[in-house]
This record gives structure tokens, sequence and C-alpha cells, in this order.
């Protein structure tokens, strides 16, 4: 099917209509990659210019179901957002609802329990090294939150929130639990979200070696991180990639 006969035929009144499918994208694809964990973790996307307004997946759905149409829309002010008959599921609320709320910059918001990051989340040490040019991008951009305390209700939510907002930091290694990568857009986020799992697998497995690492003297970690900061429409391009062949194996998510 063309993707001008799919825009034709999937003319809607949804608000922020590409921004879901955009999103809906991500979902599917983040099952393909079975970086999803049964119907938990949740990604969020601010759609107002204060951040605090935004669309979020709806409680316990399969990400590898997520259609446009499914996704909620969530004000981060509300305090009876948990009272309501389509209510988050709370620790979505509680994680993602207090960093829209105080992290304007944190746009697109992505927390999972990935196999590699939250390995690495496990580790007495969860900083990522700079060891390959993967691991690199995330040299001086990444925190680690060492103080895990318990499920992300609202008030493990605030807490969290404080360790971005610094705007260089786009992922923090959730200790104990797992990671959250925010961004600009959704393609900015998933890209990150992606490369920072392909990054902990390669740090994990050449851990499993047991031999000395090669590490990046911290200049040239900089040198590369700040590069890949300036690439030019790779994030972009690649969610742009991912809705093409969803377009065509299961269009069904743009519903």
């Amino acid at each position: 099917m063309s993707l001008a006969r799919l825009q034709k035929e999937t003319l809607t009144n949804l608000p922020f209509y590409e921004e879901r499918v955009d999103l809906a994208c991500a979902f599917r694809w983040t099952a393909r990659l079975n970086m999803h964990e049964a119907v938990a973790n949740h990604f969020s996307l601010a759609v107002n210019d204060a951040g605090t307004q935004f669309l979020m997946n709806p409680n316990q759905v399969h990400f590898s179901r997520i259609k446009a149409s499914d996704l909620l829309m969530i004000d981060a002010n509300d305090p009876e957002t948990l009272s309501g008959p389509n209510a988050p599921d709370p620790t979505a609320w509680g994680l993602h609802g207090a960093i829209h709320r105080n992290v304007r910059h944190a746009r697109c918001v992505m927390h999972v329990h990935s196999i590699h990051a939250t390995v690495l989340a496990s580790l007495a040490d969860s900083t990522l090294p700079p060891i390959d040019q993967n691991s690199a991008m995330f040299f001086n951009r990444h925190v680690v939150d060492a103080h895990y305390g318990g499920l992300a209700f609202e008030e493990e939510g605030e807490r969290c929130s404080q360790l971005l907002v610094d705007p260089k930091v786009k992922v923090m290694v959730m200790g104990n639990h797992g990671v959250l990568v925010i961004g600009d857009t959704v393609a900015d986020a998933f890209n990150r979200m992606f490369y920072f799992e392909r990054a902990a697998e390669t740090y994990i497995k050449a851990l499993w070696t047991g031999r000395p690492l090669r590490t990046l003297s911290d200049a040239i970690a900089e040198k590369a991180a700040s590069e890949m900061d300036d690439y030019p429409g790779q994030a972009e391009r690649h969610l742009s990639e991912l809705k093409a062949i969803l377009d065509e194996q299961e269009p069904v998510y743009r519903n």
C-alpha cells in the first residue's frame, strides 16, 4: 500500500495525529526488538509548549497492539487523573507526570526494562564506559540513579525527575530498575533508546570475556559524543524507515 493511499485512508479528527502515529510506531517496534516487558513500561510525548500535556500508552496494553487512536491524553497538572475511567497506570502517572511537570525539555520520555540496560542497572557501578562508538554517544550524557525507592509512584517519580534537570543528560540508568530516555521528539528519544540498549549489550558482552577493556580517552569520547549530537537527520530517518516497514506489514498501527 502506498504512503499516499495510507494518508488518504487515515484521515482523522484525532488531535496530534502524526505525533500519535510516531509514538504507535515506536511502541510496536520496541516490541519487535523485545525491549518491552509484558504489559508494563511506558512512553509519553508532550504536545503543548509547557510540556505538561502529553500522550501516553493506555494501562496494561501490549506494545505490539497499540494504535494511534489508543493513546491517552494526560494533563500532568490534573490531580484527578487517576480517578477517570481511562486512567493511566499509576506508576506511569507517577514517573512521566513528574518529568513532564518538572523537566520542560523532556518532550518525549521512554522507559523500558530492556535486558542489557537493566543488567547495567543491576551492577554496583552502572555507568556506561566509552568502549566503542555507540557507548561514546552517551559520555557525559547519562546519569545513574543509585537510590531506587520502590515502584515509581508519585513521590518516587518526583525524585527521579530531579535527576534530569541538566539538558545535557538524556538517559537515566535507573539503578535496580531499568532505563529512561528523553528526547526532543519520538524519533530522537527512540533512536537514543535503541543505541543505548545496543551499547549496553556490547559492554555487558565485553565484560563476559573477562579480558581488559579498550576504553576511549575522555577527550575522544567527548569528541565522538559531540559529533553524534550534531549528526544530521539520523533519528528522523530511522523512525521514517520503521514506519515504512510497518506501513507495508501492519498498517493498522496508524488507526
